[in-house]
């Protein structure tokens, strides 16, 4: 199996919606979307499969020693190797693609925040970063739309936590802040223990108000000459926010169930959205 072929494997093997986004780049950027994915993918299955905290620390600091031989040329992993060749060619910082790491590693120790700014760190590390990656190789023409692809990732990263709230918390975090589940009166300890509410019901419509603000926020920003350039981005975000749609018209059942979109569907919005952009 070759680099590439494994990273192609990691990405269609984990049902992301990202996948789909994907379809419609021309292969090089694709292959260069799919080894950055990939190697999301690897660092955050250290910290979500990992039961021990220093092993997780252990490997992080190898995957950090594996990006810089990916700058320098001698990589080990099918995901170095696939990742080498396109931080060169499409100018990908380094300090980006270590700052993912970071992000990965708050995991290990912080699993409450208490409040939004707090967990905005996390949501530019995670996700914040990988949208000004992304742009980098979908490729555009006006420096607006690194803002553009900043505040899509961290859209994108608020939806998954919307998305995740019960099986996040069966892993001991909880990424809503203290100060919302506070404001509308939810404690920590019913979310995990799945209790749903009402009250918990209007805590999750404020969440996906917060990461809409953004989407719009986000569509606001992108210039009309980079729209096309930047589809793959616009189909994500189709796909993205109509699986919120769906979770409101679902009551917020989150704690219980992980709603999701069926690959047929995703691949209509993705379709839909990439002939219009």
């Amino acid at each position: 199996m070759t680099p590439d072929e494994y990273c192609q494997q990691k990405a269609a093997a984990s049902g992301s919606s990202f996948y789909y986004s994907f379809l419609f780049l021309p292969p090089e950027r694709r292959r260069a979307i799919t080894a950055l994915y990939a190697f999301c993918r690897e660092v955050d299955d250290v910290v979500d499969e990992t039961l021990d905290p220093q092993l997780a620390q252990t490997k992080l600091a190898w995957w950090r020693k594996e990006l810089a031989a990916v700058y320098n040329g001698t990589p080990q992993h099918p995901v170095g190797k696939a990742l080498q060749p396109m931080v060169q060619q499409f100018n990908l910082p380094q300090e980006h693609l270590s700052e993912i790491i970071d992000g990965m590693e708050m995991d290990l120790t912080q699993s409450r925040y208490l409040d939004f700014k707090g967990l905005s760190l996390y949501c530019h590390r995670v996700a914040g970063v990988v949208g000004l990656l992304a742009a980098e190789i979908f490729g555009y023409s006006n420096r607006q739309t690194q803002k553009y692809a900043h505040e899509l990732g961290l859209a994108f990263q608020l939806t998954n936590i919307i998305r995740d709230v019960g099986e996040d918390a069966g892993r001991g975090r909880i990424y809503l802040p203290v100060e919302d589940l506070q404001r509308f009166n939810v404690t920590a300890r019913e979310i995990s223990d799945r209790k749903h509410s009402e009250n918990f019901r209007a805590l999750m419509e404020f969440q996906i108000d917060r990461a809409e603000h953004h989407y719009e926020q986000a569509m606001a920003l992108l210039p009309k000459e980079d729209r096309k350039s930047q589809r793959a981005g616009l189909v994500m975000a189709a796909i993205y926010r109509t699986l919120l749609s769906e979770i409101r018209a679902d009551g917020c059942q989150v704690l219980t169930h992980r709603t999701s979109l069926g690959p047929i569907r995703k691949l209509w919005i993705a379709w839909r959205t990439a002939v219009r952009a």
